[in-house]
């Protein structure tokens, strides 16, 4: 992952444009960012009704009042900045390991969206500050443990709201944790003097689940190919069949998902030796996780899909309680609950666990006599001297165990605060922060089933693999040995990951000519 700072990359903050790659390069690649003039302008045009109001003695949420259970406390004029700086200073009450320098960046970007749409009243100042702490490569400090999801990402917004004023502590573009106030002068940023609603503009928004959501759908985009291509080399390492995978089954049950999946499977497959059929061969049909890969893998895409759209939506809204309508009003609204971004992210957590568990029990067929078709026991080289793979199925099954339990919803977990005016939560930072852990561990489990496949290919010698995934062993050769007696296997489980993870198994699969989405 490259963290460096770049002038190649410009992302252009406008009402509605925001992408999904926008996100990944603001968040993954540092990005620079700046704010149309088309949002300056639009956001101008708010403030001014935010001004209008300032002095006016009839209540207005975030203007004039206190928050949450306190709506009801009239605020004097002359508090009325006190007001907004108090927000910030007792709602950055995070806890716990500190936020992935990723995910506050993704975070920082999205409430800087949200502000750059002109409907939440604040001045053009807020978002050029937003976009110069961004710029400088300045992340806040952020515990893990603070959001319920509702009323925005309140505590992790804080945080960052916290550091536009010179408050709280950052780490600086190397990474050097020292105080906001410092880093912001280091950088020759003048820290912000908050003005009527303000405060309660930067930290009103679902962008700390939405940045997760964005990352893991990308991340879960490349993960579910390199799965296909996992499952091919399973079949093939196992002496099953792909005419399963054939295009006209596929057909009669269309979901999309599945006729992709099954076309990666076709295309990494196509050509192999090892999936001739010898003269006697009695076996009519593979085993579930073999055979209907495509089904369940296809769901997993599908599965993705509608958490894109669900995302991609979110991109486009403006999330903010009050906002500034276009006609001029202010107006209360309930669009900061996380709700349709946490149930994706329960559902991705779901489908992605049960990917994970697809993959284990393939390369559980691999390690068992009694069902690998005439390897040795466990990938051994001398069974009973040696054990092979065998705990490196153990250290899937761990994993697994352990996603089982991640895919637990946490939006169906909703607790009352604020005096019970906030009664209902959607718990969507917490459902994001599980489904990063779920993506991690799918990644691990996939690399294991790769690396096992690849080793019974190269143990079936002298037959010898398709093309395409011949050049995926081949690739896992350059930096991992092939079979012999036991070694130390955490390295090689390691670099399989790297290897997932960076996408040189995938490249290697489509350089030799597999076509695969």
């Amino acid at each position: 992952m490259n963290t460096a700072l770049t002038d190649t990359l410009d992302v252009v903050i406008d009402v509605g444009a925001l992408s999904f790659q926008d996100v990944v390069d603001v968040a993954r690649r540092d990005a620079k960012v700046r704010v149309s003039e088309r949002s300056l302008e639009a956001m101008a045009t708010s403030r001014s009704v935010i001004d209008g109001l300032a002095a006016d003695s009839r209540p207005h949420y975030g203007v004039s009042t206190g928050f949450g259970a306190l709506a009801s406390k009239q605020i004097p004029v002359e508090l009325r900045a006190q007001l907004q700086r108090s927000l910030i200073r007792s709602h950055a009450a995070g806890t716990g390991p500190e936020v992935e320098r990723e995910v506050i960046r993704a975070l920082m970007l999205l409430r800087l969206s949200t502000l750059a749409t002109g409907r939440t009243g604040v001045r053009p100042l807020v978002a050029e500050t937003y976009a110069a702490v961004l710029n400088a490569g300045i992340t806040p400090v952020v515990g893990e443990y603070g959001s319920l999801g509702c009323s925005g990402d309140l505590a992790p917004l804080a945080h960052c709201a916290l550091a536009l004023i010179g408050e709280g502590d950052v780490r600086d573009a190397d990474g050097i944790l020292m105080p906001a106030g410092d880093a912001l002068a280091a950088a020759g940023i003048a820290p912000l003097e908050l003005h009527e609603k303000e405060g309660l503009a930067l930290i009103n928004g679902t962008d700390g689940m939405l940045g997760m959501l964005v990352l893991a759908i990308t991340d879960l985009r490349a993960l579910i190919t390199t799965a296909d291509l996992a499952a091919a080399m399973s079949v093939e390492g196992l002496l099953g069949t792909d005419a399963v995978f054939a295009d006209d089954l596929q057909g009669l049950r269309p979901h999309p998902g599945q006729r992709d999946s099954a076309a990666n499977m076709r295309n990494a497959l196509i050509g192999s030796p090892m999936l001739a059929r010898p003269a006697g061969f009695t076996r009519v049909q593979d085993a579930y996780s073999l055979r209907c890969a495509p089904q369940v893998h296809g769901a997993v895409r599908d599965t993705i899909d509608h958490a894109a759209t669900v995302a991609s939506r979110e991109l486009a809204s403006a999330v903010d309680n009050p906002v500034v309508t276009e006609d001029g009003r202010i107006e209360s609204n309930g669009n900061f609950h996380g709700a349709p971004v946490a149930y994706v992210l329960d559902f991705l957590a779901i489908a992605a666990a049960d990917l994970a568990s697809m993959s284990e029990r393939r390369t559980d067929r691999f390690l068992d006599v009694s069902r690998n078709h005439g390897l040795n026991a466990f990938l051994a080289d001398d069974p009973g001297v040696d054990s092979g793979h065998m705990i490196a199925q153990y250290t899937q099954a761990g994993i697994v165990s352990e996603l089982k339990r991640l895919a637990v919803p946490a939006s169906v977990d909703s607790i009352p605060s604020s005096a019970m005016q906030e009664d209902h939560v959607s718990m969507g930072w917490a459902a994001a922060r599980k489904l990063r852990r779920v993506v991690d561990g799918v990644s691990r489990v996939v690399a294991i089933e790769l690396l096992t496949a690849a080793r019974a290919m190269d143990m079936r010698a002298p037959a010898v693999p398709g093309v395409v995934t011949g050049a995926v062993v081949a690739r896992m050769r350059t930096t991992i040995d092939g079979p012999g007696t036991d070694r130390y296997l955490a390295p090689e489980i390691a670099r399989a990951h790297a290897m997932v993870i960076d996408g040189s198994l995938l490249d290697a699969a489509r350089t030799a000519g597999g076509e695969l989405v």
